[in-house]
């Protein structure tokens, strides 16, 4: 008995072993930064989980940061501030192409693709007394649309000054422009993250609010003008208040690094998220598209990172030769 149960140890003990070796740490970092959003949002709920799936699954130290979304996801990442950032591909595109709002000038050729996390559909919510049920309807009216930097930040006021609307725009983070429309401080809320949107699930639960997208007619003037975003339907029952569909459009979010992140790191990221499906969308819902299929259809310039190349190209993706 005493002999099996060493024989049982010693196996044990070198399959561990084995696993150990066969992961090369070499370079790797004693801790890991996820650069997240604001409270309320969906990459606050993403970022934070994935950091502790991380250090779950790889035994080290990994956090998740609130920053002001993706576009300052995309510099921080880029200057070596954070190791990983969630963001939104327009924000990355003109960041890569040097003509980002956080740093004019500075092309951030340092950042790597890793994964494909979801898509990023806009969407607004008012008080249902405010009689507001399109972006039209907001006129001369108070708006919140999240942190400055984050993508409704950034994209929302390009949306209304594209469709001729002219709004008192104000920038504060998820959880305080909710609390602003309940206290009538704002007339509507406009904000892009994965859905179920938190920050919204909660106004339908407390407050008589409605949600809506674009109208067909705002619709067509948007994908005209705005390439960077696709069309999107948003599902009835997506909140109690929502009965029916509504159109509007999106962004895909993906997950970076800088190119100089060790690649067995790189690697084992890319392996734990796209194998590990159901403990993602653990996280959150929105992680149900967190899948390997998707990560090069919805890419259209960004690099993937050398370890994330392997672990495609073991799983027999191809890589486009302008995505490497």
């Amino acid at each position: 008995m005493r002999l099996t149960n060493f024989a049982a140890l010693a196996a044990a003990a070198l399959i561990s072993a084995t696993a150990a070796t066969a992961q090369d740490r070499s370079g790797w970092p004693s801790s890991l930064t996820v650069g997240t959003a604001s409270q309320g949002g969906v990459y606050f709920v993403y970022g934070n989980g994935l950091a502790g799936f991380l250090a779950e699954e790889l035994g080290i130290n990994a956090s998740g940061e609130v920053t002001g979304g993706p576009v300052q996801n995309v510099t921080l990442t880029q200057m070596g501030d954070q190791d990983i950032g969630l963001v939104t591909m327009g924000p990355a595109y003109e960041a890569w192409t040097g003509v980002s709002e956080l740093a004019p000038g500075l092309e951030h050729t340092d950042i790597r693709a890793l994964f494909a996390m979801y898509e990023t559909p806009f969407q607004g919510i008012a008080l249902r007394g405010s009689g507001i049920s399109s972006v039209s309807d907001l006129a001369g009216r108070r708006v919140g649309v999240g942190p400055a930097g984050g993508t409704p930040g950034t994209y929302w006021p390009r949306f209304m000054e594209t469709l001729g609307v002219s709004a008192n725009v104000s920038n504060a983070g998820a959880a305080d422009t909710a609390s602003q429309l309940k206290d009538g401080l704002v007339d509507a809320f406009l904000f892009a993250a994965g859905l179920p949107i938190g920050a919204f699930s909660q106004l339908a639960a407390e407050a008589d609010v409605v949600t809506f997208g674009f109208t067909e007619e705002e619709l067509a003037t948007i994908l005209e003008a705005h390439p960077e975003v696709a069309q999107f339907t948003i599902p009835a029952g997506t909140y109690t208040v929502q009965e029916e569909d509504q159109q509007s459009v999106a962004m895909w979010n993906y997950a970076i690094a800088r190119a100089d992140m060790p690649d067995s790191l790189a690697y084992e990221i890319t392996r734990l998220v796209l194998e590990n499906n159901d403990r993602m969308r653990q996280i959150h819902a929105a992680a149900a598209t967190t899948l390997i299929e998707n990560a090069m259809p919805n890419n259209g310039f960004l690099p993937f990172h050398a370890g994330s190349i392997q672990y495609y190209e073991e799983q027999g993706i191809e890589v486009p030769a302008n995505l490497r």
